[in-house]
């Protein structure tokens, strides 16, 4: 039945959102309302489409996203060489089964990007 999710984020400023998440993130605008600045935005990277609505102070909530990537190191690159601040514990793999590094957007919205460690990960995680 389900087919996809379209998660909205809230943003007080859009275009400074749309900015960080083309230029920093590489994510492309995919579309936006006619409204100047636009009102409600949509991104897209591989796969993956993300929402964006304005939305004032007292109408933001906290929000977290997983991402499932193929490769976080290489995303976790990216992000620190387009100057993106990363998780202070950089990219790791953790004791739930997953090597993943987070980020904040500018509205705060907690962005984690991680991948399932194989088995053989997981043995030498246990092994240490």
């Amino acid at each position: 039945m389900f087919k996809m999710t379209h998660p909205i984020l809230g943003t007080r400023d859009i275009k400074r959102a749309i900015e960080f998440y083309t230029r920093r993130l590489g994510f492309q605008l995919a579309f936006g309302d006619k409204a100047d600045p636009p009102n409600y935005v949509g991104f897209r990277r591989d796969a993956v489409e993300l929402h964006m609505q304005f939305q004032f102070e007292h109408e933001m909530g906290t929000i977290r996203l997983r991402f499932l990537v193929e490769d976080p190191d290489a995303l976790f690159n990216e992000y620190r060489e387009r100057g993106v601040e990363c998780s202070a514990n950089g990219i790791r793999d953790t004791p739930w089964g997953t090597r993943e590094f987070a980020l904040y957007d500018m509205d705060r919205n907690a962005l984690t990007f991680y991948r399932d460690l194989r088995s053989t990960e997981k043995e030498g995680q246990h092994a240490a």
